[in-house]
């Protein structure tokens, strides 16, 4: 369940592991091979045996991927990861790509390279589509082929097979019964009469079920075929489900038996190109594509009422255990602590609501310059002790079988300095503006993302990481497709639940971010309204103190320092009497008003 500090890749680890793979690509004739992150469900995290990215390379981060070549090699990272893959891959080996503002196709095209290997259960339709496009003309060819590096990772670790559990209606708020009815029918106004489902968390709400398979996020990692007429067949290990008996809907068969299924396949087949694997496309030989969005992925981001009230309920338990720990965080630090003991002991507050089933993420804690690295994760190589006049940034989240969680707060080790809290309040400022923000139906997370960095931007300032992103219902603490981004045109709705998380990051010094969780409702009534505008506002999930040592209460508007106090105020009422005597003596201290 809980973190560990071990160092599971080291770049000396990658040089004897690029050879072998090379002899891999020599041997079928192969100039390049490329490595991603993704396992064949496409899923943020993956399990150890499809961990094949860090195996290779040393680079655990989430997003990135990596090509190798016959003479060089590259990992691509985006923004969030430039400091830690500098640190954790081989500068002899490989080259450092900013990506997405390099792309795949660019450098491709910029190399000496003829045939480019993938496996096309690793990427998906519209990847491999798109990059051959972007390929076409130029005599580069893109080669469907085993995975190189299953051939060379002689101690791959099995795939997980732990029983699944049942997500009960009083939590769920559908029947697997409705969602079979409901999915069955936005499958057939796409003209098509089945669907094939290869993301996890999307089976795993459909069914109401969830899993172990992947560390921190209850899913279940299978494939599965709906038909319109409610049949579906699910591909997993038989084991995991026989304590849940038969189930006449749904047919089980072997994981090993789904390319087989998908031959089978004929009619009009609904498929999500932007999830399902290129080899899924392949083995559909007999049927018609219908491409589309998997239909499931919408209905679970709008969260029924009862998956709301179970998060609120999770987030004032957790709100507790974080108030029990920033008690014990004050009376501690800096004297004699290290990251590793601070995410042990938060850990144990969780684990003490006896209500915890995992954490939701492994918990950033970086002190002073750790915290500018936006994704770190303490190992026993890095571990760093806290010391007085830096800052403690710490991201860490829980799961709950009635919620998930995800909370970031920065706490002053001792007296802050002038530069430090300009920018603390900054963020402050940009979370505080989406949080009351008010905006119609239509609008996307792109339009509201702005709001967030202004204060940043008046500086000169910025950060490389989306504001916010969708939050499951004890399901993924990153869950599509709702975000506030640059990049998102989605229109948020009703029931969606997104974090709220600016942040600031001064490289090799501090890093600052802090967060909430909020839901999407219907904004209250004002009689200034237009009567035929329908308008849209967020509903704080997250409560705990966030550091006023960290305010210059002078550079708030009378609005923000309002609704911070007002914030206070809330978090007093609503955990004074869930935690214990010494926490409720530094709860009444941490809310007073600025």
């Amino acid at each position: 369940m809980f973190q560990s500090f071990d160092v599971t890749a080291r770049p000396e680890q990658a040089a004897p592991r690029v050879t072998a793979l090379r002899a891999e690509m020599q041997e079928i004739g192969l100039d390049a091979f490329i490595v991603p992150r993704a396992d064949a469900h496409q899923g943020e995290y993956v399990a150890p045996c499809d961990d094949r990215l860090a195996w290779l390379t040393g680079f655990t981060g989430s997003a990135g991927f990596a090509v190798i070549l016959a003479g060089r090699a590259a990992v691509f990272t985006d923004g969030r990861y430039t400091v830690q893959v500098r640190a954790q891959c081989d500068p002899a080996i490989f080259d450092y790509v900013d990506w997405p503002a390099t792309t795949l196709a660019d450098w491709i095209l910029a190399s000496d390279v003829q045939k480019i290997g993938f496996d096309p259960w690793l990427h998906t339709i519209r990847e491999i589509e798109g990059l051959r496009c972007a390929l076409e003309g130029t005599g580069k060819e893109l080669i469907a082929s085993p995975n190189l590096v299953n051939r060379i990772w002689k101690d791959r670790p099995d795939r997980p097979a732990e029983p699944v559990s049942v997500q009960p209606f009083e939590l769920s708020g559908k029947t697997s019964e409705e969602k079979f009815a409901q999915i069955g029918a936005a499958v057939a106004a796409t003209g098509a009469e089945a669907v094939v489902l290869t993301l996890p968390d999307s089976i795993s709400w459909l069914l109401n079920i969830r899993g172990s398979d992947i560390a921190h996020n209850p899913v279940v990692q299978t494939f599965a075929i709906l038909t319109t007429t409610g049949r579906l067949q699910l591909f997993d290990d038989a084991s995991k489900y026989a304590h849940l008996g038969p189930d006449p809907r749904i047919s089980l068969r072997p994981r090993s038996e789904f390319s087989e299924a998908l031959g089978e396949v004929t009619g009009k087949v609904l498929v999500d190109p932007g999830s399902a694997p290129q080899a899924v496309k392949t083995l559909l030989k007999q049927a018609r594509i219908v491409a589309g969005e998997d239909p499931c992925i919408l209905p679970k981001a709008c969260k029924t009422p009862e998956e709301i009230a179970g998060t609120r309920e999770a987030h004032l338990r957790d709100g507790a255990a974080m108030v029990e720990f920033l008690a014990w965080l004050s009376e501690q630090a800096p004297q004699d602590l290290t990251e590793i003991e601070v995410v042990k002991h938060l850990e144990a507050c969780r684990a003490a609501t006896n209500r915890l089933k995992e954490i939701s993420f492994d918990t950033i804690c970086g002190s002073g310059p750790n915290g500018a690295i936006v994704h770190y994760r303490v190992t026993e190589d890095t571990n760093r002790a806290l010391k007085e006049g830096e800052l403690l940034l710490i991201d860490s989240g829980a799961q709950y079988q009635d919620g998930t969680t995800d909370i970031t707060r920065t706490v002053a080790l001792g007296d802050p300095g002038a530069e430090e809290r300009a920018a603390f309040t900054a963020v402050l400022q940009g979370m505080i503006a989406i949080s009351t923000a008010r905006f119609p139906r239509g609008v996307a997370g792109s339009h509201l993302d702005a709001l967030a960095r202004a204060p940043l931007w008046r500086m000169g300032r910025d950060y490389d990481h989306g504001t916010g992103h969708g939050v499951g219902a004890y399901l993924s603490v990153h869950e599509g497709p709702q975000r506030i981004s640059r990049l998102s045109a989605l229109s948020l709705r009703e029931g969606m639940i997104l974090s709220n998380e600016p942040g600031y990051y001064r490289e090799g010094a501090y890093g600052i971010r802090i967060e909430n969780l909020i839901v999407v409702t219907p904004a209250p009534p004002l009689e200034s309204a237009d009567p035929q505008r329908d308008m849209l506002s967020f509903e704080t999930l997250t409560w705990v103190p966030i550091d006023r040592r960290l305010i210059l209460a002078d550079e708030l508007a009378p609005w923000e320092r309002d609704w911070l106090n007002d914030y206070h105020d809330e978090v007093w009422d609503k955990l004074k009497d869930r935690v214990s005597e010494p926490a409720r003596a530094w709860l009444r201290q941490a809310v007073a008003p600025v």
